[in-house]
């Protein structure tokens, strides 16, 4: 099974420091969603891992974050997309649980529910603990630099990245490294 795992706010859509709070606030950042259609049209399974703590905060409840996913759902349909399943952790930092990112916890779930060892799977994120947590659970981290780390551009990227992260421009330019990466094996296992 080929398998992405991707951050949300700041990945995929705007991100805020007030939070995300209703599907209005929702907003997709440039080509985002077309890239996950493109790496859905090229046999990716894309799933979700987000920190949703502005739950645990009683900033809004799971019928707003259910219709937030709703609109982006609807959103990549139109594109041809789609979202195979969104994991998220609502706690806050200082209940200290397992699932919330940098832990691994969020992304171990991931590789439990569909059944595939984490090692070498894409996990793509916008901050520090979104790349930290991949390396955690095994993945390939990739930072890309859009949301928290679109003052990275122009720059070098953050101090403390785990070994091997790729560091990518938006969504797009991540999705255009896999799928010429995964045309170069193809093409090199002929």
């Amino acid at each position: 099974m080929k398998l992405v795992i991707l951050d949300r706010d700041g990945t995929i859509n705007s991100d805020s420091d007030d939070f995300v709070k209703t599907p209005e606030e929702w907003l997709p950042l440039p080509g985002a969603l077309e890239a996950i259609a493109r790496l859905n049209h090229a046999g990716w399974h894309v799933v979700i891992a987000s920190n949703q703590s502005g739950l645990g905060r009683g900033l809004f409840d799971v019928v707003s974050l259910n219709a937030m996913h709703a609109k982006m759902n609807k959103l990549l349909a139109l594109q041809g997309g789609r979202i195979d399943a969104v994991f998220y952790c609502p706690h806050t930092a200082d209940e200290n649980c397992h699932c919330r990112k940098p832990k691994p916890g969020l992304l171990e779930q991931i590789g439990m529910r569909f059944g595939v060892p984490l090692k070498g799977v894409p996990m793509v994120g916008d901050s520090l603990r979104d790349v930290v947590a991949g390396a955690a659970a095994g993945c390939e981290p990739h930072l890309v630099l859009t949301g928290k780390s679109q003052k990275y551009r122009g720059m070098a990227p953050p101090e403390g990245l785990p070994d091997g992260t790729r560091v990518h421009q938006d969504l797009a330019a991540f999705a255009d490294f896999v799928l010429a990466r995964a045309a170069q094996s193809e093409a090199a296992s002929r």
